[in-house]
């Protein structure tokens, strides 16, 4: 069977969506916000707290703290995916940086707040393991499924994702919400539990596309380089590749822009809940877990809908929705009002993810071997996105004292990136007529 379109492979690469997005579930969108809010508000010091030595709002610190981790993957994964690429083994550093993300979650049963220092290391070291691994599991993606398949088998591996993540978040909702049945006296012996069951899922989970998957492709064309200024220059290399290819350009522009709201929002949603609108842990669960379910119906609509009217104008579409919740999270006030816009961000936010993946690989030339270095270049561009977005949502709450400035905030990145789009639209149509003349 050819090497692409294999069903058993594409499954088993799903199944490291399946394996670390209850990492992205438990960790960055539900009990560990909410949990890390509770445990850091005091009667004595409210929301701020100390952290080497300087004072901070507690939810600005996370902000920070995630955007650092960020930043550090952006400086290591272009010299990994050059060794990756020359070597052709990205499978081992998906290992490596899945036991990293792993082991973190697990450090985290030990959070409390006299631990602070410690375990905001181990948060930010878990953001590290997840985000690394996920570089070189979505420079699979052009390998394993043909250009017609991608949308299809990008939007497989995150209904994967968000069903696996809400089955192990279901397991945590119960201790969490009756921790009475397992005899559980301490207060917060539910949630670090759950932080530990992440990372044994993960780790557990993810042995299954390690088995399946191949290796790599070796690129035997490249210069043996410098481990260290190597997989800059290949973002060089990348980056002037895309100068000959002005309409990836472009998307990658917009995706840039889109990017720094969508992450942060997805990063700040329980943090927002919790705080301007002081819903209780078990509502914001449940909350999140819906936020999941939809998402799965948005992933595999966006997919379809792609199909019907093209990558670009849906993308348009949905970017012109989430500039709608930014505006909308301003003047929510209260709980009913929250779970209408956490049912659209639901649907919004796995077709957006799976739609701009699938969408940049298809941009590419399908004829490179080098896939880790091209999606190193498209992660790096998300990262930075984070690191802006998560940086100006705390920058803007330290200075303001609201969240919802920050939401705000965010919309105008949502302009930026929808302008773009609407000039990608028209530069793909213009290059599409311009190949067209080329072929006659």
């Amino acid at each position: 069977m050819d090497s692409k379109n294999n069903p058993k492979t594409i499954r088993a690469w799903a199944m490291f969506d399946w394996a670390n997005s209850a990492y992205n579930l438990v960790i960055t969108s539900t009990i560990f916000p909410a949990y890390y809010t509770a445990i850091t508000t005091t009667k004595e010091h409210g929301d701020v707290v100390t952290f080497l030595g300087y004072r901070f709002v507690n939810t600005a610190l996370s902000d920070y703290v995630l955007a650092m981790a960020y930043m550090i993957v952006v400086l290591l994964l272009p010299i990994l995916t050059s060794i990756a690429d020359y070597k052709g083994n990205k499978k081992s550093y998906m290992q490596l940086f899945t036991w990293l993300g792993s082991l973190a979650c697990c450090g985290l049963y030990f959070f409390k707040l006299d631990t602070l220092e410690i375990s905001m290391l181990f948060f930010a070291l878990a953001a590290i393991g997840y985000c690394s691994g996920a570089v070189f599991y979505n420079s699979y993606l052009p390998q394993i499924a043909s250009l017609e398949n991608q949308d299809a088998v990008s939007a497989k591996g995150f209904t994967y994702g968000y069903i696996g993540s809400v089955l192990l978040q279901i397991i945590c909702f119960v201790f969490v919400l009756k921790p009475e049945l397992f005899g559980i006296t301490d207060g917060t012996l539910p949630a670090r539990m759950s932080f530990l069951l992440v990372g044994l899922w993960w780790l557990g989970f993810a042995q299954i596309p390690f088995i399946k998957l191949p290796k790599g492709v070796p690129n035997n064309t490249k210069v043996h380089q410098n481990m260290i200024s190597g997989g800059f220059k290949e973002l060089g290399h990348v980056w002037r590749n895309l100068k000959a290819r002005p309409v990836l350009q472009r998307y990658l522009s917009a995706f840039f822009f889109y990017s720094m709201g969508v992450q942060t929002v997805m990063l700040v949603a329980t943090g927002f809940a919790a705080k301007e609108l002081k819903l209780p842990q078990a509502s914001l669960i449940a909350t999140i877990l819906i936020i999941q379910l939809v998402a799965i119906a948005g992933a595999s609509l966006m997919s379809k809908l792609s199909s019907i009217y093209g990558n670009i104008k849906v993308l348009i579409g949905v970017v012109f929705i989430w500039i709608g919740v930014c505006i909308a999270a301003y003047f929510t006030t209260n709980a009913t009002q929250f779970y209408i816009l956490a049912v659209v961000v639901g649907l919004v936010m796995g077709g957006i993810q799976s739609l701009s993946r699938s969408t940049y690989s298809k941009f590419l030339p399908q004829d490179i071997t080098d896939t880790a270095a091209y999606f190193s270049f498209y992660d790096v561009t998300e990262k930075l996105a984070i690191v802006i977005g998560l940086f100006t949502f705390g920058f803007v709450e330290s200075l303001t004292h609201s969240m919802r400035n920050s939401a705000l905030t965010l919309s105008i990145f949502f302009i930026a990136g929808l302008i773009l789009l609407f000039t990608l639209l028209r530069k793909q149509k213009k290059h599409s007529e311009i190949s067209e003349l080329s072929a006659v």
